[in-house]
């Protein structure tokens, strides 16, 4: 197994990789097939060096041949193998076709399936469906999906868990829960977005030895996030040296989110943070943290010279969607400074979207299908082409938030893989907002501090539920996290 690489690929792209490994590197299919099928073995070796038997699903295709190889490994070492076939294995073709033929001489055992069997297994292995998938899984292969998800407890993932779309992480009617997935040559995009977290496990990867060339032969823009430690500060600066950050919102009754997306600002290390906010909530705002730079606004003249001391410009923050908010909205972005956009401030732009260079929007899906003038469940359907869309249409850096968090800039599409399903709680947004917004004080650049502030929101949320646990995790409980990770 290999470190998981940054690049991500779509499945037609991973196919083009297998096929220049072939045919103009001259690496014989069997032997990828061959080294694939080891991987999976060493994985589940590994992973449980105390089974005894191991049940394999194969369908019809390349996958099925992985599978195979992997049964006759198994056997080779020992276990127990019964491969469980969903399609007349007298029918794969080419190197799958081989990787069959070779366990059946080896003595192995091949059974088709049935969904009232009773099987008694330590390990299954599931290799099903590839990367081709491209409709929702019915029949037979439904049945044995089904199966397996009902009745064995370790499972291990042939490249992708089958019926799991490898472009989009969307779920093609049923797929496979697996506790662990070894995916070949090209990280799959899919593998990491959507609802791929629940269907994945823990994800390995091998390259199957294939040349770096290779891969210099088929660009991807998509790429995973990975932390970046900021620079060192010099002994000798001073505040002014790290941004000054205005978060403007907080309509009557919703003081909590300016407030959070301030302190997260703070917390990863803003010099200075104003709050623009109601006349009413000025005096309170800062009761519990007076670092906190409170003033009460009337209109969008009063506005002004906030605004133009700030380096940084946050808008949305419980902000609401009153004549007072419109006014405030109009005039920040009449504005030439950094902007970062988030909640009622992106259900204005909806109202009338226009385009700035230097902004950074952060729609929820529900949010994104507004700017987008489409279905929620369109935003989901294709989340890596949802956050492009975004882009496109409203330049700047677009994220889209969810599981597996997308960032889109000009040139790369990248996806965060951090945070947990206890961040689904009020006010994770605004901390994000507030997260970015202190980053781009401190001198990131606009993609780089999208990217890294997701990916370090996230890690904050992973650092807070490792003593408590997912369930309760409040947006506050995050501050101190924060602050840890910007200084390791």
């Amino acid at each position: 197994m290999h470190k998981l690489p940054i690049k991500l690929y779509r499945a037609a792209q991973v196919r083009e990789l297998d096929r220049i490994a072939i045919q103009e590197r001259g690496i014989p299919g069997i032997e990828l097939m061959s080294r694939a099928g080891y991987a999976v073995f060493q994985c589940l070796r590994n992973k449980w060096p105390y089974a005894r038997s191991a049940a394999v699903f194969c369908g019809s295709g390349n996958n099925a041949g992985d599978g195979y190889i992997i049964a006759r490994l198994a056997r080779e070492a020992g276990l127990s193998v019964t491969v469980y076939s969903v399609s007349d294995p007298e029918k794969l073709t080419g190197d799958a076709l081989t990787a069959y033929r070779k366990f059946a001489e080896a003595k192995g055992t091949v059974v088709p399936f049935q969904s009232d069997l009773d099987i008694e297994t330590d390990v299954t292995v599931d290799a099903l469906l590839g990367t081709g998938l491209d409709r929702p899984v019915t029949g037979t292969y439904a049945d044995a999906i089904v199966f397996i998800n009902k009745n064995q407890k370790h499972v291990i993932a042939v490249d992708i868990p089958s019926g799991l779309n490898a472009d989009t992480g969307n779920i093609m009617a049923c797929a496979v829960k697996a506790d662990c997935t070894v995916s070949f040559i090209g990280l799959k995009q899919g593998l990491f977005t959507g609802q791929a977290a629940d269907y994945c496990g823990e994800i390995f990867y091998a390259s199957l030895a294939v040349p770096d060339d290779v891969f210099e032969a088929v660009p991807s823009r998509t790429v995973r996030v990975v932390k970046t430690r900021l620079p060192n500060r010099e002994s000798y600066s001073h505040k002014g040296n790290y941004g000054h950050v205005l978060i403007i919102g907080g309509d009557l009754g919703y003081t909590g989110a300016a407030r959070m997306a301030g302190e997260a600002a703070l917390r990863v290390g803003s010099g200075l943070v104003s709050i623009a906010t109601r006349p009413e909530h000025a005096g309170l705002m800062n009761l519990n943290r007076p670092e906190l730079m409170c003033h009460g606004v009337e209109n969008a003249g009063q506005l002004q010279a906030l605004l133009e001391k700030a380096d940084v410009i946050v808008i949305g923050p419980g902000l609401g969607q009153s004549e007072w908010a419109s006014d405030l909205f109009s005039a920040a972005m009449n504005s030439q400074k950094p902007l970062v956009i988030d909640a009622d401030g992106l259900n204005l732009l909806a109202r009338a979207p226009f385009v700035k260079p230097n902004w950074i929007l952060t729609p929820h899906p529900g949010e994104a299908g507004r700017l987008l003038q489409c279905a929620t469940t369109e935003v989901q359907q294709d989340r890596f082409a949802s956050a492009a869309a975004l882009q496109a249409k409203f330049g700047g850096v677009a994220i889209l938030k969810g599981s597996g968090t997308l960032v889109a800039s000009d040139h790369e599409l990248a996806v965060s893989t951090s945070g947990n399903p206890g961040m689904a709680s009020g006010g994770m947004g605004d901390v994000l907002s507030g997260v970015i917004a202190g980053l781009l004080a401190q001198g990131l650049a606009l993609k780089d501090a999208a990217q890294q502030g997701v990916h370090m929101h996230g890690l904050a949320a992973d650092l807070a539920v490792e003593k408590d646990g997912e369930r309760g995790l409040l947006a506050s409980d995050l501050m101190e996290p924060l602050r840890q990770l910007v200084n390791s």
